[in-house]
């Protein structure tokens, strides 16, 4: 029996879907100039050079790559109700629209986004059947925002949420965990799953980054999902340090306190030090050392079962170097590649005062856990 590898979804038709123009987060026009490209903020082509970089260091080649078909109604229909999938679909006929709050779309984006709902679904599903050891969905659009009813922060369909619901359907889980490390805190997995134990929510985020009015820490579920949602908010500039302190007092822990049977990453790469969007000033190790703290944990506690969902990273020279490190943590497969920009960023880490801060916070919550 040849052994069983990382799976790697990805469909070029998802690099196709695109927004309104954005200068960074804010909408161009009126007082700033429109860029000279396209100008969508979730621009494909840090996913693009990421792939890329996959090809030319042999790292795809590793990979046991996969597409995946549109996700099928009946599986939308157990997180959107069918109102907000009929008006997503006729907009898309029509040429475009808004879902929500900065959850624009152009022709076609229906089915991009049911394509990269599929995506992650089906990396679910070839791991649970034992095709695959892991996997990775090089999802987009993302999805951890997107809430029932709307659309948001890019997100119009619940990639994550729906991945797993079908999972629960077709495979009868009954503990899923869910690790969510885009700098954005999670806020739509943690609302489809708030009042329910089945699934455990965990999200690490910059404190009031997007959205400002959710993360909290005392967000701890309701109802039967009580104690089943743990929000990390993080301190900007808090760096690598911060992201391992996270992981050693809270979400390892309470991994082995829930026992999963199915670990899930919504996995942005929007901490960087140099994206766009956020403040964290993690770097390329920093992914490397949290799919590799992760991957341990699987491999203790549900059989090695990890899939990774891709979501945010909007540096597309940096997105690259941190997606190549966390998938050659995920695969095992080392390769040639170097990060030009690491020394750099080390240098640029926080200073011990601020750690010994960062780490006080984090202890007093873990307490309280």
């Amino acid at each position: 029996m040849t052994e069983r590898r990382t799976g790697f979804f990805f469909d070029e038709k998802c690099l196709w879907h695109f927004g309104k123009p954005h200068a960074l987060f804010f909408p161009v026009g009126g007082w700033v100039q429109p860029p000279n490209a396209a100008g969508y903020c979730e621009s494909p082509d840090s996913k693009r050079r990421l792939k890329s970089l996959m090809d030319v260091s042999g790292l795809t080649a590793q990979l046991d790559v996969r597409s995946a078909p549109m996700l099928a109604r009946e599986d939308l229909l157990r997180v959107h109700p069918a109102a907000y999938l009929d008006r997503f679909a006729d907009l898309s006929v029509k040429g475009g629209g808004d879902m929500g709050f900065e959850a624009s779309f152009g022709p076609g984006g229906y089915d991009i986004a049911r394509i990269s709902a599929g995506l992650a679904a089906d990396a679910i599903d070839a791991v649970l059947r034992g095709e695959v050891h892991n996997a990775y969905a090089l999802s987009r659009p993302p999805g951890h925002h997107c809430l029932p009813d709307t659309g948001m922060g890019f997100c119009l369909l619940a990639n994550g949420a729906l991945a797993i619901e079908r999972a629960i359907a077709r495979h009868k889980l009954s503990r899923v965990a869910v690790i969510d490390w885009d700098v954005h805190h999670g806020n739509g997995t943690e609302a489809i799953f708030y009042e329910r134990p089945d699934v455990l929510t965990i999200s690490l985020h910059q404190e009031k980054c997007f959205p400002t009015d959710t993360g909290r820490t005392g967000d701890r579920g309701r109802g039967s999902g009580e104690g089943y949602n743990i929000n990390v908010p993080l301190l900007p500039g808090g760096g690598h340090q911060s992201y391992v302190d996270a992981m050693e007092l809270i979400v390892l822990p309470a991994l082995e306190r829930y026992r999963p049977e199915l670990i899930v990453v919504a996995c942005g790469f929007d901490a960087s030090i140099v994206d766009p969007l956020s403040r964290m000033m993690a770097h390329s190790e920093t992914f490397r050392y949290l799919m590799q703290a992760t991957r341990d944990a699987a491999d203790q506690l549900c059989k090695g079962r990890v899939v990774v969902i891709h979501e945010g990273g909007y540096s597309e020279a940096y997105v690259p170097f941190c997606g190549h490190a966390l998938i050659e943590a995920l695969s095992g497969h080392r390769t040639a590649v170097t990060d030009p920009n690491l020394e750099i960023s080390i240098e640029q880490q926080p200073g011990a005062e601020f750690q010994k801060l960062q780490r006080r916070i984090l202890e007093e919550q873990a307490r309280d856990l």
